[in-house]
């Protein structure tokens, strides 16, 4: 990978890391992922950390239903589950396929980036 690519993925990396909304494996894939860079560890955490974003980042979609859910009240609480459920329905009409928390939007970042990542 080209250094500005892995450079630009460090920074949002760490953006995503620090991230109040990042899951634990995130965290860790991320960390991982940073203290690999420049060893021979860091084409396999690269693939891993792909593999982990892939599977976390949260579309729209997916945000809309847990937001409406009662297990969406239970972790926003009822107020503000009603306000990220709003908030995705906007972000749903204006085109975009994932959340846009901190750790998700660091993460379609990072996912835009994967064949750039790829290539060695």
């Amino acid at each position: 990978m080209n250094q500005s690519v892995k450079e630009f993925v460090e920074q949002k990396v760490k953006e995503m890391i620090n991230a109040h909304s990042c899951s634990a494996e995130a965290k860790a894939a991320g960390q991982e992922w940073l203290d690999a860079l420049g060893t021979e560890k860091e084409d396999e955490q690269t693939r891993r950390l792909i593999a982990e974003l892939e599977q976390d980042i949260m579309p729209v979609d997916s945000l809309i239903a847990f937001a409406g859910s009662k297990a969406g009240v239970q972790v926003f609480g009822e107020e503000m589950a009603e306000k990220v459920e709003a908030h995705a329905k906007e972000l749903k009409e204006s085109g975009a396929k994932y959340c846009d928390c901190p750790a998700c939007a660091a993460c379609a970042s990072i996912l835009e980036k994967k064949e750039e990542l790829l290539v060695n």
